[in-house]
Order: structure tokens, then C-alpha cells, then sequence
């Protein structure tokens, strides 16, 4: 008994000597200073394929350069770059029963161009007022087969979200051309006849994830990867302009994630204690499609890659108030129980996703190594089924409670640490077949 005594006191005098390096390493001034740079107007919002992009990556590979990271093997520095293809409508109509619809009330959802004028070139179908426009667009997405999708007018708000995120379809160079979709917004008794046509313009584009690392002291070949996305809704028009504001920040969504990513990077680098080699990733591209995350897990073998914390949306308190966050996908692997366990003796917790009706494990940056059998989870605070900020130009630095997202900060830096040792190695997420 007086050996177990002694062992527990030994193990609170670490936790508690962890606790005070994250106190000490982790301060609120430099994350404020972070996420209010990375979301402050001059970034334009963030927009991939923009000026805003452009500067918000300069920055990040500054602060990369700053903490003293080294580019991932095979980059010259710390830009990840790809190239992707952007298609962009240049003349589109669409009338139904030989009425115009207006520009506002269609999304065009092709990435080639198309013209249809009789029945049997495409499919109607209907998403009626009690369906989830969600699901239901993600099951159109995957048919393949081309369609016009009549949305009645209470999924507006979805309906307009959807419109803004698909300004215009991108693809990798390589990806087969899927057949068009057509949604429009109304209410039509009967679809007797419609002519729809979409001129697009393809062309190819850089884009770049800001990756660096640490390399690992006795697991080198063993990898802890954080990540966040540092892309955003750019600028927004019509309806989405509010009070005559049209810059949409992210600064929930996701400078605060990126924010989490920089902060614990220059921390594990003032330890210099990692074991296991860990990867700080910016993501590009999440909100057109994760394409950022997506190239990315194809430079890396998901074998080696040991974990993923991706952060995504930190900045408010969560449902369960201050001092904790959720977890994706908790139940597919033991990531969850273990980070907990490092937490004992601190008032952080950990809880399963509560939002399960919004499939957030398959939303975000951790999908694509998830996909292929890593334990690759999100973090994220956020109250998405309440969050009435999200994809808005009110998702300002004036929002955030940065007390929260260093506090969350500081739990994920002392959750992952027997992780980062290599003393614990999650379970692997069962893998896709598709």
C-alpha cells in the first residue's frame, strides 16, 4: 500500500509538472494575436484560390519558420503544393414549364458544360418541406446520375448555403466528370417541360497545404499529426451580406483550428521531447470539398501515421460549457479514453459527438486518413445545431471567448502527451471499403 501510495504521488507530481509546462508554454496573448491576424478583414476572408488564401499562408509559413519546424520530406519549404481544376459557369439559363428561373433560385452543380431540352436528358425529383436537404443533396451527389432537383422553398436556408459553397465546382486533375445535378428553389405542381443549359469555363489552379514537423527522437518513422484548416468562405454576395458587411472571417471556422495547430506546434518544439515525429498541417480547401486534406493523405502512409488531432471550430464554449469539447467518431477507436486519461486531475473532459444526425466524423480534414483505417478524429467545441454564426459574416474575433480556445489548447497540448511519447498508440477506425 505505501508503494502505491508513492507511485500515485509520483504520478500526480508529473501531470502536475505537464500541466505547469503547458501553463507556462501556452499563453492567451499569443493566441489572440494568431487568430486575430488570420482573421482580420485584410485576409479577405480566406477564399481558396484568392489574394486572402495567398496571405494567410505567408503568414503561417512565417510562424512555421519562426518556431523552427522543418518542411516535410520531399518540400522544399513549407508549402505542400498540388493543382487543382476549377470550373466556373460563364452563361447559364434554366426555365421550367417554359418560365425563366431566376439566377438566385438554381444552383448548377457541374463541372463540365450541358445543355438539356428534353425529359429523358435528366431526372426530376422533388426535396419536399420535411426532408433533410442535406442528406438528401449527398445522396444525389453520390447516384450519378444526372438530375433536377425541385427544393421547396423551406430548405431556403440550406439551399443558399449550398448555392454560396458551390460558386464554382473544383476537382482534382484525375477525377472522372460526374453527370450534372440541377437544384431550383420553388414550388411546381407538375414538371411538364424545361430547357437548362450551363457554359463552363475549366481551368487549372495552385493550391498549397502549409505543413511542417518535428521530427521524432527515437520513433522518427511513427507520426502525431494536428491539423486545422485555414481556408474560408472568401467574400459573400447577395443575401449573404449582412449590414453591408460581405466578409466572411472564420474565425471559429477555422482560424481558431489553425490557431490551435500553430500554438501547439511552437510548444512541442520549446519541449523538444516528442518521441514519435509530429506533423502541424494547414489545410486548404475544406470548404469546397477537403481537397487540401484529401491530397495530403495521399503523400503520407496511413500505417505510420499513429493519430490525427484535427480542430476545427474551438472558439465558443460547448454545450457542456467551459472546460470541454467533443470528439468525433469517439466510439471507433480508444483516442478518446486515452486523451481523457491524461486529463485526470484536470477539469477538462472530453464527450462523445452530440451531434451524430450531422455525420461531422465524414465532415471534416480527419476523413480522409479516417477513410483508410488511421485513428484520425476532430475536436471542436462547437454547438453546430445552434451556431448561428456559422458560414456568416459574423464569425468575427469579436465572437470567440479566447479564454475557451486556449484552455481547449492547453487540454489537447496535455491530452495527446503519451501519444507524442509513443507510451500509448490508439486503435485503428475500421476502414472504408469505399
Amino acid at each position: 500500500m505505501k508503494r502505491f501510495v508513492t507511485i500515485l504521488a509520483f504520478l500526480g507530481a508529473v501531470n502536475t509538472g505537464f500541466a505547469q509546462d503547458v501553463d507556462k508554454l501556452i499563453g492567451q496573448d499569443d493566441v489572440t494575436r494568431i487568430i486575430k491576424t488570420l482573421s482580420a478583414d485584410d485576409m479577405q476572408g480566406r477564399a481558396t484560390f484568392t489574394p486572402g488564401i495567398e496571405k494567410a499562408a505567408k503568414f503561417i509559413e512565417n510562424e512555421y519558420k519562426t518556431i523552427g519546424l522543418q518542411p516535410m520530406a520531399g518540400n522544399s519549404g513549407f508549402r505542400q503544393n498540388f493543382s487543382m481544376i476549377r470550373s466556373s459557369a460563364v452563361k447559364t439559363s434554366v426555365s421550367i414549364n417554359g418560365a425563366d428561373v431566376p439566377t438566385d433560385n438554381y444552383i448548377m452543380a457541374s463541372n463540365t458544360s450541358f445543355s438539356w431540352t428534353k425529359a429523358e436528358d435528366a431526372t426530376v425529383a422533388v426535396i419536399t418541406a420535411d426532408m433533410d436537404f442535406r442528406k438528401e443533396y449527398r445522396k444525389y451527389l453520390s447516384a450519378g446520375k444526372s438530375t433536377l432537383v425541385i427544393v421547396d422553398p423551406k430548405n431556403e436556408v440550406f439551399f443558399k448555403r449550398l448555392q454560396n459553397y458551390l460558386k464554382s465546382n473544383t476537382s482534382f486533375k484525375d477525377e472522372p466528370t460526374a453527370p450534372p445535378l440541377v437544384f431550383i428553389l420553388g414550388k411546381y405542381d407538375e414538371v411538364k417541360s424545361f430547357n437548362v443549359s450551363d457554359e463552363v469555363k475549366r481551368e487549372e489552379l495552385p493550391l498549397f497545404n502549409i505543413a511542417g514537423i518535428i521530427p521524432g527522437k527515437t520513433k522518427p518513422d511513427e507520426f502525431v499529426v494536428f491539423s486545422g484548416h485555414y481556408d474560408h468562405l472568401g467574400i459573400l454576395t447577395g443575401a449573404n451580406v449582412m449590414q453591408g458587411d460581405s466578409i466572411a472571417n472564420g474565425a471559429d471556422d477555422d482560424a481558431s483550428g489553425t490557431t490551435a495547430v500553430i500554438t501547439l506546434a511552437r510548444y512541442f518544439k520549446k519541449l523538444n521531447n516528442n518521441a514519435r515525429t509530429l506533423v502541424f498541417v494547414a489545410f486548404t480547401a475544406e470548404e469546397i470539398g477537403e481537397y487540401g486534406s484529401a491530397y495530403f493523405a495521399k503523400t503520407v502512409n496511413p500505417d505510420k501515421v499513429m493519430a490525427m488531432f484535427n480542430i476545427e471550430m474551438i472558439g465558443k464554449a460547448s454545450k457542456w460549457g467551459i472546460n470541454s469539447a467533443f470528439i468525433t467518431g469517439i466510439e471507433r477507436s480508444d483516442f478518446g479514453p486515452i486523451l481523457q486519461k491524461n486529463l485526470e486531475g484536470t477539469a477538462f473532459k472530453f464527450y462523445a459527438d452530440p451531434y451524430p444526425e450531422q455525420n461531422l466524423f465524414y465532415r471534416s480534414d480527419n476523413a480522409s486518413l479516417a477513410r483508410v483505417g488511421v485513428p484520425a478524429h476532430t475536436i471542436s467545441t462547437d454547438q453546430i445545431d445552434s451556431d448561428k454564426l456559422y458560414h456568416t459574416v459574423k464569425d468575427e474575433f469579436s465572437s470567440l471567448d479566447v479564454a475557451n480556445i486556449t484552455a481547449t489548447i492547453k487540454a489537447i497540448a496535455l491530452s495527446s502527451k503519451t501519444i507524442v511519447s509513443g507510451q500509448d498508440t490508439p486503435t485503428r477506425v475500421a476502414k472504408l471499403e469505399n
